[in-house]
């Protein structure tokens, strides 16, 4: 059977002006996967990765750790959504980054504040019921993730075993429509998603019958350091 394993980047830089760069310890987690992987004795044969700043640094640090090259093939399908654009629809004010930090401040924990504003968003978002209101709906963002399983499961056929770096919302997404099929609940979708770990690794199997999840979202390689365990 081929394998293929969906990594979420590493700890980015929530807060700061480039929120896309990966944070010192999302490069130390990425780092940390890869020599797990290597010990594992796992060694892609491909790697996808999307087009954004977290995913590039994050695979550099899986393959550091591995100590190995591996080819490479780039996919803006496995991009995440633009989820401020899809908080600032829910909440015009954090269009402002600073005054949104500032509000969060307020809040004994400003990372629950956040998730709580987060989890609101993409509720609306994911109904369908304001699509109009957001440069990409979510069924526009189902589509281009299913396209780009799609195409991976294409690379499969060739490489046996691919590994992918991305983010949470579309693992989320893959998941769910492994998992339910393209008609999926969006409440199955935020589901994944929101328990979704930083560099934590989701393994589908393709046989002849298609693709099945085998695990969602594992993290063995955090637990030695609880440093390591993050989700945002």
């Amino acid at each position: 059977m081929a394998r293929l394993l969906l990594v979420r980047h590493g700890q980015a830089s929530f807060g700061a002006e480039d929120y896309d760069a990966l944070s010192p310890l999302g490069h130390e987690q990425a780092l940390v996967l890869g020599r797990s992987l290597a010990a594992r004795g796992i060694k892609p044969a491909l790697v996808v990765r999307g087009t954004m700043r977290r995913h590039e640094e994050t695979l550099s640090g899986v393959l550091d750790g591995l100590g190995s090259s591996v080819p490479l093939v780039s996919d803006p399908g496995w991009n995440e959504f633009d989820f401020q654009h899809v908080v600032e629809v829910h909440r015009p004010s954090y269009r402002d980054r600073t005054a949104m930090m500032a509000e969060l401040s307020l809040s004994e924990r400003p990372d629950r504040a956040f998730q709580e504003v987060f989890d609101a968003a993409t509720l609306r978002w994911s109904s369908g019921e304001f699509d109009p209101e957001y440069a990409e709906s979510f069924t526009a963002f189902r589509t281009r993730v299913s396209t780009a399983l799609t195409d991976v499961t294409a690379l499969l056929r060739q490489h046996r075993d691919v590994l992918v770096v991305s983010s949470g919302g579309p693992i989320a997404m893959a998941a769910a429509l492994i998992t339910a099929g393209q008609e999926f609940p969006a409440a199955l979708w935020a589901s994944f998603n929101r328990v979704s770990v930083n560099t934590g690794v989701t393994k589908v199997i393709a046989g002849r019958s298609g693709l099945s999840l085998s695990t969602f979202n594992e993290h063995t390689h955090t637990e030695p350091d609880p440093r390591l365990l993050t989700y945002r």
